[in-house]
C-alpha cells in the first residue's frame, strides 16, 4: 500500500507493485537528482545508483533509456554501434513526453509506453543498487538482475 508518497514516486511505487516483488519506493528529504546526491542521501557508493539518461535515436525519433552505473559516462559511440543507430541528446520535453517523468527523477519503469532499455554492466557486480523513483528524492533499492527482469533491458558495456 502507498502512503504519502508524491504521485509521481506512487505512479512508481504502483508500477513496482504489478512484478509482485518487495520493492518499495523511499522519499528523501535530502535530493537524490544526481548520483551523487543520492550516493550521499543513501549512503551507498557512487557506483551502486543506477541513473537513468534518456536519449532519443536520430533515425527512429524514439526513445533510448539506458541505466548507467553512477560513476559511468555513456560511450555514445560505443552505445550507437551495438544499436546499429545515431543517437542523440533528449531535451527534457522529450523525457517527459516519452516517460512521463521530469528529469531528475525518471525511474527505469512505469513509463508512458514501454521504452527500449540496456543497462551497464558495471551494475550486475552489485548485490544491491538504487534507482530513480519518479521525484528528484524518490529512490528504491534492488537486485541488478531484478533490474533487468523489470525493465526487459539488455546488458551492455557503455563506457
Amino acid at each position: 500500500m502507498v502512503q504519502n508518497l508524491k504521485k509521481s514516486a506512487e505512479k512508481v511505487q504502483t508500477a513496482l507493485d504489478t512484478f509482485g516483488l518487495d520493492l518499495r519506493v523511499v522519499e528523501l528529504s535530502a535530493s537524490t537528482r544526481t548520483a551523487q546526491e543520492a550516493a550521499d542521501a543513501i549512503g551507498c557508493t557512487v557506483a551502486q545508483i543506477a541513473k537513468t539518461i534518456i536519449f532519443k535515436g536520430k533515425t527512429s525519433q524514439q526513445p533510448v533509456l539506458i541505466m548507467a552505473s553512477g560513476t559511468n559516462r555513456v560511450n555514445e559511440k560505443a552505445v550507437q554501434e551495438r544499436i546499429n543507430e545515431e543517437l542523440e541528446k533528449a531535451d527534457a520535453d522529450f523525457v517527459l513526453e516519452h516517460t512521463g517523468f521530469t528529469i531528475g527523477g525518471v525511474p527505469p519503469i512505469g513509463h508512458r509506453k514501454p521504452i527500449t532499455t540496456y543497462i551497464d554492466q558495471d551494475l550486475m557486480q552489485y548485490n544491491e543498487i538504487w534507482a530513480a523513483a519518479g521525484t528528484p528524492h524518490a529512490v528504491f533499492k534492488l537486485a541488478p538482475r531484478i533490474l533487468v527482469e523489470i525493465t526487459k533491458g539488455e546488458v551492455i558495456k557503455i563506457k
